[in-house]
């Protein structure tokens, strides 16, 4: 069975080509059904996301690889020879490798980032509805999810916080532990805050309030995560309440200042508060750091943080490609002795025809016998050809695991004549 894997991503096409090839979800039929009738598969399956599209395809026969890419481009009406530029292929061990380092998460654009793994099982489960999966390719998408799973569980790949808005709420948890009971303020209501806000949404919290200048984007803002919004003019009297506060402002000058919030600390009873200043120009005077049970982190504190975690998480990419190593010889290993199989299965048919031409002629020549001498007649003719057969045997079970194994292969086929049978 030969596998073929074509496509872009984020390494080899801008957004404005990716999102000229990305599939919506109900043209996939329409597509893997071309790729099957016109396009040569056995089997098919499209993985469509903001930051790829891969076609995979499993056939016994060739891979036409420009027929493929007609069918493909012709579906979302776009020139092939335009779109050539941008794609990769792989071929065999080479696509089975990229399927698993896919899978895993070593091919993301955030090293280790989950999403991508069940961005995929949601493309084998499409495939599997419309009828393009159903033997070789199935078993290795089958076996890139448990090696997935292996890559996360023996490794800390996906531990580590690589964006600043994580990071800024994993820095929360060391602070606070479980964020669950803690309130939090969002002042700014730009992209880098709603990231916040929705790792803070995931983390537990349930106390997130919201203000903003435009209180329309606060409110859009805080319905993504179930909070609530607080007026932009007044959110100063509110900050007492606040255990943690992620400014990301366009305001020009500092929000907060020393004495202010020395006040505020004060009405705390001196309890701990953390300040994220993810705003350029920053919002918080940094002067706060001088100020005990105030925990003051600025986006360049963050983005060193992020890249401590980026060299960490690289570190354990570097033992989940061992994982994949070794999971593609083992699905290799099992991959030659399924195409061994038949050979084997050939040959001893081949004997035993052998063996039952050969135990009729011998039993013609000798005339009557018991049945005791017919069976011992019977029993030598079995032993003798299976020591014949256990030579060719073993031969074809070793040459499974070989690089030259079909080679082997082809010269037992010929001894044997097995092509003809």
């Amino acid at each position: 069975m030969k596998v073929m894997l074509t496509g872009l991503s984020y390494k080899t096409a801008p957004v404005e080509v990716r999102e000229r090839l990305a599939f919506a979800e109900s043209a996939l039929g329409e597509a893997l059904g071309n790729l099957r009738s016109q396009g040569g598969a056995e089997e098919a399956m499209i993985l469509s996301t903001c930051n790829r599209v891969e076609v995979a395809i499993a056939t016994n026969g060739e891979i036409d690889l420009d027929q493929v890419l007609g069918i493909i481009a012709q579906s979302r009406g776009i020139d092939a020879v335009w779109l050539r530029p941008y794609l990769y292929t792989f071929r065999d061990e080479e696509a089975i490798r990229h399927l698993f380092r896919v899978a895993a998460s070593l091919d993301s654009m955030v090293l280790g980032e989950p999403q991508i793994l069940g961005q995929l099982k949601a493309a084998y489960a499409a495939a599997k509805e419309h009828g393009s999966l159903s033997n070789f390719l199935d078993s290795v998408l089958t076996r890139a999810f448990t090696v997935a799973k292996r890559v996360r569980s023996e490794t800390d790949i996906g531990r580590s916080a690589v964006s600043v808005s994580y990071a800024a709420i994993e820095l929360a948890k060391q602070i606070f532990g479980q964020l669950s009971s803690k309130k939090v303020l969002l002042v700014g209501a730009g992209k880098m805050s709603e990231l916040a806000a929705r790792h803070l949404h995931r983390a537990g919290c349930e106390q997130i309030l919201v203000t903003n200048r435009t209180r329309a984007r606060a409110e859009e803002m805080a319905g993504l995560v179930g909070g609530h919004v607080i007026d932009y003019e007044t959110f100063h009297a509110r900050l007492p309440e606040m255990d943690i506060v992620i400014t990301s402002s366009g305001a020009p000058d500092y929000l907060l200042k020393k004495d202010e919030m020395k006040q505020v600390l004060k009405k705390r009873q001196n309890r701990p508060i953390f300040l994220i200043d993810i705003a350029v120009p920053r919002n918080i005077d940094p002067a706060l750091n001088d100020i005990e049970n105030i925990y003051l982190y600025d986006i360049d504190d963050l983005g060193r943080e992020v890249e401590q975690n980026r060299k960490a998480r690289q570190r354990e990419a570097d033992q989940a490609e061992l994982i994949i190593d070794e999971e593609i010889a083992r699905l290799l290993e099992r991959m030659k002795a399924r195409e061994v199989a038949p050979t084997i299965v050939s040959l001893q048919h081949r004997f035993e025809e052998m063996g039952r031409l050969e135990y009729e002629r011998i039993r013609g020549k000798l005339g009557p016998l018991s049945p005791q001498q017919e069976e011992v007649l019977a029993a030598y003719t079995r032993g003798l050809l299976n020591k014949i057969a256990h030579g060719p045997l073993t031969e074809i079970r070793r040459a499974a695991a070989q690089p030259e194994g079909d080679r082997v292969l082809t010269l037992i086929r010929r001894m044997f004549r097995l092509e003809d049978s």
